[in-house]
This record gives C-alpha cells, sequence and structure tokens, in this order.
C-alpha cells in the first residue's frame, strides 16, 4: 500500500471491490485477489464492510420500498431516499449511514458478518442445519462462522472439526476456510478438521478442491473415500485413499470413537477431547500397546476397564481422573 493512499482512495476501491464480488464471488482469482487488498491495509476491511452493508441495502431498496416509485439513481429504504451513486462512492459516512439504516429497518447482516455462529462445548456433538439446506456435523470443541452470500457460502472454521452435507448449487460454491487454507465444494460431503500439527481433509461423497491461498497452482483436488493432510506453512501433502481410515476417523458422527491399531496413548487423547473428567496413563509400555475396540464418547470409565481387563492393567476411577497404569 502506497503511504499516500487516503482514505477516500481506500472507500472508493472498497465501493468497487463489493460491486465487483456481486458479479464474480464464485471466481477463486477474484477472492484471491481480493483477500491481497485486503491484507495491505487495516483500514480496508472496515471500508469494504460499510461498502458490503451500503450493497446490502440497495440489493434490498426495491422490496423494503414496495408500493413507492423507483429510479436507477434513487434507492428508497424504510421511507428514506438515498442516492445509490452517494451511498457506495460517497466515502465511508454515506456507507456507515447506510449500514445503520440496514441494521435498523431490516435486521439482516452484511458482507463480513456471519449469519450463523456455531460453537460446541466438551463432549458437545450437534447436527445444524444450514440456511442453504446444507448440513453441518459439528464436533467437540469446536467453532464456526457460516457466512451466505448470493455468490457464495463460506464457512470459517476457527477450531475443532466438522463435516458437511452440502446441498447442490453450482452458482454458489461452497468455501471452508482455515486459516490460509481452502476447501471448496459445490454439492458434496466432506470433514474438515483442525489439529495441533495441522488441518486434516476427508471427502465422503464428491470431490472437494483444496488449496493455500497464494499458492493455487498447488490447488488438489480429493474425491470421495481419500483425504489430504496440510502442515502448517508447508504444501498440501500428497491425496490418499483412506476409505477404512475415514469411516473410523468420522465415527464421532454418531458419537462413537473406532480404535483398529491406535495405542493407548492414541485412544487416550481422543477420549480426553471428549470429556472433562481425563484418562491418564503411567508408564510408556502400556501407553504403546496398541488396542482394537468400539467405544461410547462419553464412556471413558468403561475404555479404561477395557484396557485393564485386555492389557493386565489397573483403572484407578474416581470422580474427576482416570488413571491407567501397569506393574
Amino acid at each position: 500500500m502506497s503511504e499516500r493512499e487516503t482514505a477516500q482512495a481506500i472507500s472508493d476501491r472498497a465501493a468497487a471491490w463489493v460491486a465487483r464480488m456481486d458479479r464474480e464471488g464464485h471466481d477463486l482469482a477474484a477472492r484471491t485477489e481480493l483477500e491481497a487488498w485486503l491484507a495491505g491495509d487495516d483500514r480496508r476491511r472496515g471500508a469494504y464492510f460499510r461498502a458490503g452493508a451500503a450493497w446490502s441495502m440497495l440489493d434490498r431498496a426495491t422490496v423494503l420500498g414496495a408500493g413507492q416509485p423507483q429510479s436507477h439513481e434513487v434507492a428508497t429504504i424504510g421511507g428514506a431516499r438515498f442516492s445509490r451513486r452517494r451511498l457506495l462512492w460517497g466515502g465511508g459516512a454515506a456507507a456507515a449511514a447506510a449500514a445503520a439504516l440496514v441494521v435498523g429497518f431490516t435486521g439482516v447482516d452484511f458482507l463480513g458478518v456471519p449469519d450463523q455462529q456455531i460453537q460446541t462445548a466438551v463432549g458437545e456433538i450437534r447436527r445444524v442445519p444450514l440456511s442453504d439446506g446444507s448440513l453441518a456435523a459439528v464436533n467437540t470443541q469446536t467453532s464456526l462462522d457460516v457466512t451466505m452470500r448470493p455468490a457464495v457460502r463460506q464457512v470459517a472454521l476457527k477450531a475443532g472439526e466438522a463435516w458437511f452435507q452440502v446441498a447442490k448449487d453450482r452458482t454458489r460454491p461452497f468455501v471452508v476456510e482455515v486459516d490460509d487454507l481452502r476447501v471448496r465444494a459445490v454439492g458434496t460431503a466432506f470433514a474438515v478438521r483442525r489439529t495441533g500439527s495441522g488441518i486434516d481433509v476427508q471427502v465422503t461423497e464428491g470431490v472437494v478442491e483444496v488449496w493455500r491461498v497464494g499458492d493455487e497452482t498447488g490447488m488438489r483436488r480429493v474425491a470421495a473415500g481419500a483425504r489430504a493432510f496440510v502442515a502448517p506453512d508447508k504444501a498440501i501433502m500428497p491425496v490418499v485413499a483412506a476409505n477404512e481410515e475415514i469411516d473410523k476417523a468420522l465415527a464421532w458422527r454418531t458419537g462413537q470413537l473406532v480404535f483398529d491399531g491406535d495405542t493407548v496413548a492414541e485412544a487416550v487423547a481422543e477420549f480426553n477431547r471428549y470429556n472433562t473428567r481425563k484418562i491418564e496413563v503411567t508408564g510408556a509400555s502400556l501407553g504403546e500397546q496398541k488396542m482394537i475396540g468400539r467405544f461410547r464418547t462419553n464412556e471413558p470409565d468403561a475404555f479404561a476397564r477395557a484396557v485393564a481387563t485386555l492389557m493386565d492393567a489397573r483403572a484407578q476411577i474416581t470422580a474427576d481422573r482416570i488413571v491407567l497404569s501397569q506393574d
């Protein structure tokens, strides 16, 4: 950004971007270019937000001003009349006024503001219908924002994991955003999980596209029965077929955890995601032993007893913790 860029210049550019995204919001190159522009100056996001509010108001002008004569240059909102040109290109004050009117008269969100904010607590698993007809299965300790726009459906996954069954709409791509990673689908089903070591994308139906912002040439297509893993600041790992692994990993959707060759330590880490009463393992040898089993996510005591029985270990179960040990 040039040091000489004025607030008016930013407002004008933001208005142009809003108009362009209304036409080209489905286009990957346009969205990438917009994100790069927004990242160049903190003031730009605020300007884009205000311009989006004005544009949202213009889209609703005819409905809100029903029964009143309209022209291409004048919009009537809640009985008030505004110049379309002034609202979009008249600077921050006009756009801010537009934002206030949209909230006051319609109660609707506008560009930059999520339509739905979904959060789950420890051990909570929810199935949430989205306004476009899609469904989100939301795992424990997950936070996501859902924003529906005419040209694109956006989900920002801030923490945790979710599986999406996407309603088909080729004119409105469904995009999950995790930091600088993008996962795009039109009508399919897939899961995205944030972990401490990276982002895991698993596809159960159809095909999705996965890429990093700024590295669109490295985009990968992931088909049903395959998964891709993306470590922080690294290229997308090769796509691998993993039908059985995906079925096992997504058993949480029915409140279950499935282990097949996992170590006791790995199984304990999974149980601790779903329960405030934590399991502890004393002794590296016990933690390294492999196990097979299917358990309810909310039954760590049943898991502990099974480990004790199968591996000749001891389970100390109290109200606040579970300790697995082996002599």
